[in-house]
């Protein structure tokens, strides 16, 4: 059984943010397709920002109306959403529509707003949830969210970037003498598979995703789940007297609750910090995360562009990768060094 929610909880949280890290990864081929081209990330980094209304939402319907959010509702109703949205990329993403006298992809734009707002969503849905179970299947949970970011990232390794080369390209220009101009242009060669091959893949990750969630709702309440595991690990075990009730002596009770409150009595200490401390950190976290999800993707086209479209593939691939494997690394070597005044 133990084993078994582990491998649901990695699933469920591989549906949080498989669809806009699948999007970033799958950039580079897109870029070549739609008419926005190389300005796209500007577009797309914009697009996911403003689908944080879905969080912020979640967030009034707590504090407005306590008790009254469904959760596993929203998460069925995100995911869905989610589903549904990539199995309409597949179809859809190429599709352009003239708005103020030039071509734009109308519908691309729509579907990543959808996959974003699920995407944000997630993140103050399903950790919640996850905290229903004990502490080692929330660790579990952020290394499927993890697994979000690298899987697409491998499969658009695997995928490869269309190879462009120049060919001499000859135009009649139809006058009397039939004269040829001579031209160089871009042609490129197509990957291993096509993007809706790719998203394919997205669409498939997202239902591993709903349907691990349906398994965790159906699944018994064993002892596994209920709430007397759901203290760290490092806090020794109060569930010992449950099993066999009236077996234990007096003696051995109070020395198992004199361990227990040794065991938890450091857990109990929270660290100060003072008004210049908390503003340091504060200001770190919103660079960082302002660095990350929006400045640097939006000029990454940029920042590629002089050295083509295969070392903007692999940039973007990379850092898809990168990622998760650097979040698992700090989940098993963590180092908390609190600022001095």
């Amino acid at each position: 059984m133990a084993l078994l929610l582990h491998l649901l909880a990695c699933a469920f949280g591989l549906g949080s943010w498989v669809a806009v890290n699948g999007l970033w990864v799958e950039l580079p081929l897109i870029v070549n397709a739609l008419p926005e081209g190389w300005e796209l990330p500007s577009y797309l980094t914009v697009i996911i920002q403003l689908a944080n209304l879905g969080p912020l939402l979640v967030t009034l319907m707590h504090k407005l109306c306590p008790g009254r959010l469904n959760e596993h509702a929203v998460i069925y109703a995100i995911l869905s959403i989610g589903i549904l949205s990539c199995i309409l990329l597949i179809f859809f993403w190429d599709k352009t529509t003239i708005v103020a006298g030039a071509s734009h992809s109308t519908a691309f734009f729509i579907l990543t707003f959808f996959l974003s707002l699920v995407d944000c969503t997630s993140s103050v849905t399903f950790l919640p949830f996850m905290m229903q179970l004990p502490a080692k299947y929330i660790t579990t949970y952020f290394i499927g969210e993890g697994l979000s970011g690298f899987i697409p990232g491998v499969l658009a390794l695997a995928q490869g970037v269309g190879m462009a080369k120049c060919v001499n390209s000859s135009q009649t220009l139809g006058n009397y003498t039939d004269e040829e101009v001579w031209s160089l242009q871009t042609e490129y060669h197509s990957p291993n598979f096509s993007t809706q091959v790719f998203f394919s893949f997205l669409v498939a990750m997202m239902c591993i995703s709903l349907a691990a969630f349906v398994g965790l709702n159906r699944l018994p309440r064993t002892f596994e789940l209920s709430t007397a595991n759901l203290v760290p690990d490092t806090v020794g075990s109060v569930s010992s007297g449950f099993d066999n009730p009236g077996v234990e002596a007096d003696g051995e009770g109070e020395k198992s609750q004199r361990t227990v409150e040794e065991k938890s009595r450091p857990l109990l200490v929270e660290a100060q910090h003072s008004m210049y401390q908390l503003a340091c950190i504060y200001f770190l976290v919103v660079w960082v995360n302002a660095a990350t999800n929006g400045l640097l993707p939006s000029v990454q086209t940029y920042s590629c562009m002089p050295y083509g479209n295969l070392a903007y593939h692999l940039s973007a691939a990379l850092a898809s990768v990168a990622n998760p494997v650097a979040c698992t690394i700090a989940m098993f070597f963590q180092n908390r060094c609190p600022l001095k005044s």
